[in-house]
C-alpha cells in the first residue's frame, strides 16, 4: 500500500518536471527540471527492482549529463531572442505535428488494455538466483551484445556530428606552430649584446622577424 502511494507521488512529479522542461523558457530552469525528473525516474527504477539502473541513472545522468548540460547553458552566450524569431511562422506546422501526435496518443490510450499473463508471459523471466546487475550483464553482453554495441555506434557518431555542426573556424585566433618552435636554433630566438652604461640595446631586423 505505501509503495503504491509513493510510486503515484513520484510518477506525478515526473510527469509534471517532464512538462517543466519542455514548456520552461528559461534553459536553465528546464535543466534543473530535468534534474528532478531524472531523481524521480531513479525512485521509480528503485521500486521496480532495478537497483543498477537507479544507481546509474542518478551518477552518471545527474552528477554528469545533467551538470554538464547546465554549464554548457550557462556558459554559452546563447541569443535566445535570436532563436525565437521563426517562433512564429512555424508555429502552424508545430501545431499540425502535435495535434497529431495527440492524436496517436490518444488512440494509444483508448486500445491500451494489460494482459492478465503478461508478467508470465516475459522472454526473460527475472532470475532468482542473481543479483539484479549480474542479471542486467547477462542480457547486455549476451542476447543484446550486438544492439547495445550498435547503440553505442550510434551515440558516438552522433556526438561526432554534434561537434562538426557546432564547430567555428575562429580566423583571430593564435594558433602554435609546434614543429617551427621545437626547429629554432638559439642563434634565431638569442642575441648577444654588450650594452654600455646608460646606453639601450636595440633589437637586429631580422631578429624582429623572427619574433614576429
Amino acid at each position: 500500500m505505501i509503495a503504491n502511494i509513493v510510486f503515484d507521488i513520484v510518477a506525478l512529479i515526473l510527469l509534471v518536471s517532464a512538462v517543466m522542461v519542455v514548456t520552461s523558457r528559461n534553459p536553465v530552469h528546464a535543466v534543473l527540471f530535468l534534474i528532478v525528473a531524472f531523481l524521480n525516474a531513479a525512485v521509480l527504477f528503485l521500486l521496480a527492482g532495478a537497483e543498477f539502473l537507479a544507481f546509474i541513472l542518478a551518477i552518471v545522468y545527474v552528477g554528469a549529463v545533467a551538470v554538464l548540460f547546465m554549464f554548457v547553458v550557462m556558459m554559452l552566450d546563447v541569443d535566445f531572442s535570436a532563436l525565437r524569431q521563426g517562433f512564429q511562422r512555424y508555429a502552424p506546422i508545430g501545431a499540425l505535428v502535435a495535434l497529431a501526435l495527440f492524436g496517436e496518443l490518444a488512440l494509444v490510450f483508448a486500445a491500451f488494455q494489460l494482459s492478465p499473463g503478461a508478467a508470465a508471459s516475459r522472454l526473460y523471466p527475472a532470475p532468482q538466483h542473481v543479483t539484479n546487475t549480474v542479471a542486467l550483464g547477462e542480457l547486455i553482453y549476451t542476447h543484446y551484445l550486438v544492439l547495445f554495441q550498435l547503440s553505442g555506434i550510434i551515440l558516438l557518431v552522433a556526438m561526432i556530428g554534434a561537434i562538426v555542426l557546432t564547430h567555428r573556424e575562429r580566423k583571430r585566433a593564435k594558433r602554435q606552430d609546434l614543429l617551427a618552435q621545437h626547429a629554432r636554433t638559439p642563434a634565431q630566438t638569442l642575441s648577444m649584446v654588450r650594452a654600455g652604461l646608460g646606453q639601450g640595446a636595440e633589437i637586429p631586423d631580422e631578429k624582429k622577424e623572427t619574433i614576429r
